[in-house]
């Protein structure tokens, strides 16, 4: 297996040479039946890279503890979920995981452009196999995880402990298929820049790989929130880490491209505004890469400090080099043809979220990457935690949630102020009104006050919306008001399914002004004492003990109760791994709609049973995940081939 797996990796990235060197040939001469080579070239490459990955999990599946790399992220015991898994569990075997990726995305970029224009997608093929030839080169040379150890090892020593949780064996795949997933429309990127054809066609086939990517990232970010949640123990679900930071960044640069899009297709404008986007967004991913693998900064999601960092700087100088050069020699091709008529208008609605999109993305940067400059400069390492970011991203973050609000109530060009008086008195209205009440009901907190305000403005216009769509089918067809609402999403999807995911946002948000009410406390008690925290009525039983082979774990048994009435059980516990000789908590969490009691073990004494316990109260924190579900089911309606007819974004 270890011969088949250097072998495979070895004629992938042989291919994917191959691939770029055919894709150059054909479009310096134009010959379509090299750019078929090249498509067959690319798939070759993608089926080598597959066979590689399989049999890294075969490896797994069996415990082949002669490679290094199965030793070190396994063991007999663990379940077969953590053992594929565990594929991404460490440096080198997420980096080939990371190359099958982007060789399966270049593969359905061969199937779905294979009639499109050879001058656009030759230099798209050259761009993706050139990243693809990168990742093999490093598992090839640099980080191999079909290494052989000196000898044969009876058992691995088990994967990390945080990593054993159902979110982190689909959390990973869902942010590496955002983050790889952006290279697609790069390349696209850069075949439009190679070519010169520079209008709209290549932002139309971007479009839907940018928006793939943008989902998965999504995704896989609200799920990383999820497995620190329930299992770093801290009470919380975003901790501005700087891996978490890594991963942001690009969504929020995404996010501004996929709305910007629609300006570039409906007016004209924004042209090179749109391709610096798209640039700036894979950069980023590369960058992302750059500091989680490099050892550089501190992180319970980064990987040790090794070579592969040097080989990710050098990618992003050549990366970031060869997109300013382009974006400089075609600077003048990306001329918009017209420009804003007012201030008023959803043109600059747009502008001004893509601004303050952008502008939270570096805000990020600056936060993350600062540290490190002061610390190579004067030799003291600081850190940026949560208080900086807060202070920062809590206005950006209000000021998009407003924006999604005001946008769809501007017209295009231009709007007056008697019309925008008219439009905007009802969402205005019922926001101050929220506020009113909830301020008489106590909520003090000026964030969450504004929030849930702007949270009810924008609901307005999202139902507004529906209501006039829905109004306007009945009115032409006489359709029910079910399949009037059935149809918009059918002719209008993006537009339609845009909504979907701004109410996902819309919730989320709800989900954050929760946070401004969290309260926390700490208790230590023997067995048969309660103590009482808010409403519940926490019961203290003693300490349950349960051994496995692989693991020893010890739980308070907490019984529950709020009101006088019985509740759940809880069991927050520590867990110590035997075998790599780790020992990690795992939190108990009772969860409604309104609000999470939040268990950790904090210690405990064997002789007496003692146990102290961490309790945090988190109001809301359902919404967000809530919240995620909604953007989602957006995100797919969006994507959904419903309605055949190509129609203009927005429309």
């Amino acid at each position: 297996m270890i011969d088949l797996g250097q072998y495979s990796v070895l004629a992938a990235l042989v291919l994917a040479l191959i691939a770029a060197g055919l894709g150059v040939a054909a479009y310096r001469t134009r010959r379509e039946d090299l750019l078929l080579s090249t498509r067959h070239a690319v798939m070759a490459a993608a089926f080598f890279t597959s066979l590689a990955c399989l049999g890294i999990i075969y490896a797994f599946v069996v415990g082949d503890y002669q490679m290094e790399y199965i030793w070190g992220n396994s063991d007999r015991d663990m379940p077969l979920f953590y053992r594929l898994g565990a594929l991404w569990g460490g440096q080198s075997g997420s980096i080939l995981f990371w190359g099958w990726l982007l060789a399966m995305y270049s593969t359905g970029v061969a199937i779905r452009h294979r009639k499109d224009d050879l001058r656009l997608m030759a230099p798209a093929y050259v761009t993706l196999m050139t990243v693809l030839a990168f990742f093999l080169a490093i598992v090839n040379f640099a980080s191999n995880p079909f290494r052989r150890g000196a000898f044969v090892q009876p058992d691995g020593v088990g994967l990390n402990p945080l990593l054993q949780h159902p979110a982190m064996v689909i959390h990973p795949p869902c942010l590496y298929m955002g983050l790889i997933g952006f290279t697609v429309p790069f390349a696209i990127a850069v075949g439009a820049l190679v070519s010169g054809q520079l209008g709209n066609e290549w932002m139309k086939k971007a479009r839907f790989w940018a928006l793939v990517a943008w989902l998965f990232l999504g995704v896989g970010n609200i799920l990383g929130g999820m497995w620190a949640y329930q299992e770093l123990g801290w009470g919380g679900y975003w901790a501005w880490d700087p891996v978490e930071n890594a991963a942001f960044m690009p969504w929020l640069a995404a996010t501004a491209f996929v709305h910007s899009v629609m300006i570039q297709e409906r007016k004209q404008m924004l042209r090179i505004w749109n391709m610096v986007l798209i640039l700036v967004t894979f950069n980023l991913t590369v960058f992302g890469t750059f500091i989680t693998r490099s050892g550089m900064i501190s992180s319970v999601h980064s990987f040790a400090q090794s070579a592969v960092g040097y080989w990710f700087a050098g990618f992003l100088i050549v990366s970031a080099a060869f997109s300013i050069v382009m974006i400089a020699i075609r600077a003048k091709d990306l001329r918009s043809q017209h420009h804003l008529d007012s201030f008023f208008s959803r043109e600059s609605t747009f502008l001004l979220n893509n601004l303050i999109l952008l502008g939270g993305a570096f805000a990020v940067l600056w936060g993350t990457v600062s540290p490190m400059v002061i610390e190579g400069i004067r030799g003291v390492r600081i850190s940026l935690g949560p208080p900086f970011f807060n202070q920062i991203m809590v206005p950006v973050g209000l000021a998009l949630l407003l924006l999604m609000g005001v946008g769809p109530l501007v017209p295009w060009r231009r709007a007056n102020w008697a019309s925008m008086r008219r439009t905007f008195l009802i969402p205005t209205v019922l926001g101050i009104v929220a506020v009113a009440i909830l301020y008489f009901m106590g909520v003090a907190h000026a964030y969450a006050l504004v929030t849930f305000s702007f949270c009810a403005f924008v609901l307005w216009t999202i139902i507004s919306e529906f209501h006039r769509g829905i109004r306007a089918r009945r009115s032409s067809s006489g359709e029910n008001p079910i399949k009037a609402l059935g149809q918009l999403f059918v002719k209008g999807q993006r537009r339609y399914g845009g909504y979907i995911i701004h109410l996902g946002v819309v919730v989320i948000f709800i989900g954050f002004a929760g946070a401004a009410f969290n309260k926390q406390a700490e208790t230590t008690l023997k067995p048969g004492e309660t103590w009482n925290f808010r409403d519940y009525q926490l019961t203290y039983r003693g300490l349950r003990v349960e051994n496995t082979p692989s693991v020893e774990s010890v739980a308070a048994d907490v019984l529950l109760e709020e009101n006088q009435q019985p509740q759940a059980i809880l069991l927050p516990r520590k867990d110590w791994y035997r075998k790599n000789k780790q020992l990690a908590s795992e939190v108990a969490i009772h969860s409604t709609l309104g609000s999470d009691l939040y268990v950790i073990l904090a210690s405990f004494e064997d002789a007496t049973e003692e146990a102290s316990l961490k309790l945090y109260w988190n109001p809301l924190v359902s919404w967000y995940w809530i919240g995620g579900i909604v953007m989602v089911i957006g995100g797919i309606l969006v994507l959904l081939p419903l309605n055949r007819r190509r129609t203009p974004i927005g429309a």
